[in-house]
């Protein structure tokens, strides 16, 4: 038992000295951004914190991969949330924690979960923190860490693609005429939508499944309080012209967004079934495009992935509201 006891703490010591892997996302926005200092910048980010870390430099459809070889305690992933997915993906329902560096254009999961945007302070939580469980949610087995949408949404993203290899524009300057270009054909589906309690029959041009629950509410808009309450979040906009559709979508951004009048359906669920007469359909997850086949199956599973991020601040601390 003695023998076995030291056994156990070596072990746990060379554990404790074995090198991080950082996969970083070479074509992120932030990551291109850095030109030939990123992997520099990377080391040196964490060479502050103290911890010893091996850093590959990697292109974007590698990281799946390259997630599922590391065979460490800790993998920490640098990109954004296409990049967080890919990583979480593959290390769905194991013991391995996954460490965050924000380094895309929008990076949407590290800001719901408080991880900051400074490279040296993201780095030093990557590296240091402790994991907590998060859930994530799927369609027709895809994964996906903050949301999935038919409609005005994955044209755009399409549009936007267009536009950056056409011009080579960065995401977000593109996302401007792209949202045009996706208005002026303003996308219709019929769908048959079951949240688990019975099918209801929509015509809509923006179906959206949250992972969690998404505010709506001025100065929260877009964000989730929580990614570990067990539900997806469902929203699909009444059928509109373009005119009013522009005026709804004003009206979101300030946070003005009536739940009675402006969706055809919403609510939250644990399994959610899309039926169509169409084949399929382009969605978008996570902001990547993927085209799926109905009937569309989504599900979610809860705490499925450990994930590094700032400790749960207690309410006391919080800044009071108004």
């Amino acid at each position: 038992s003695h023998k076995l006891t030291i056994a156990s703490l070596q072990e746990d010591a060379h554990i404790a000295r074995m090198p991080i892997p950082v996969l970083v996302n070479r074509s992120g926005g932030a990551a291109l951004a850095a030109g030939t200092s990123l992997e520099a910048s990377v080391e040196q980010a964490f060479h502050d914190s103290g911890a010893p870390v091996e850093v590959h430099l990697l292109g974007g459809p590698r990281m799946a991969d390259a997630v599922k070889q590391m065979h460490t305690p800790r993998v920490i992933v640098a990109g954004g949330d296409g990049t967080a997915a890919c990583a979480a993906y593959a290390l769905r329902g194991t013991k391995t924690e996954l460490g965050l560096l924000p380094m895309g254009t929008l990076n949407h999961l590290a800001r719901d979960l408080r991880i900051p945007d400074k490279l040296e302070d993201a780095a030093k939580l990557a590296a240091t923190g402790r994991a907590v469980p998060i859930d994530l949610s799927e369609v027709n087995g895809h994964c996906f860490v903050n949301n999935a949408s038919i409609g005005i949404y994955p044209r755009m993203v399409a549009q936007r693609e267009a536009f950056r290899q056409r011009y080579g524009w960065p995401k977000c300057l593109a996302s401007i005429p792209a949202g045009f270009a996706a208005l002026a054909r303003l996308p219709l589906h019929h769908l048959t939508v079951d949240m688990g309690k019975g099918p209801q029959r929509l015509i809509t041009s923006l179906l959206f499944v949250g992972n969690n629950i998404y505010s709506l509410q001025s100065g929260d808009l877009g964000s989730r309080a929580s990614l570990s309450d067990g539900v997806m979040s469902v929203y699909a906009v009444v059928h509109r012209s373009r005119l009013a559709l522009m005026w709804f979508s004003i009206r979101t951004l300030l946070g003005r967004a009536n739940r009675v009048t402006d969706f055809v359906a919403f609510g939250e669920c644990t399994e959610l079934t899309i039926q169509s007469r169409t084949g399929s359909v382009k969605m978008a997850l996570d902001g990547e495009l993927q085209r799926l086949n109905f009937p569309l199956q989504f599900k979610v599973d809860p705490g499925a992935l450990l994930i590094v991020c700032p400790p749960e601040e207690p309410e006391s601390a919080r800044a009071p509201e108004g």
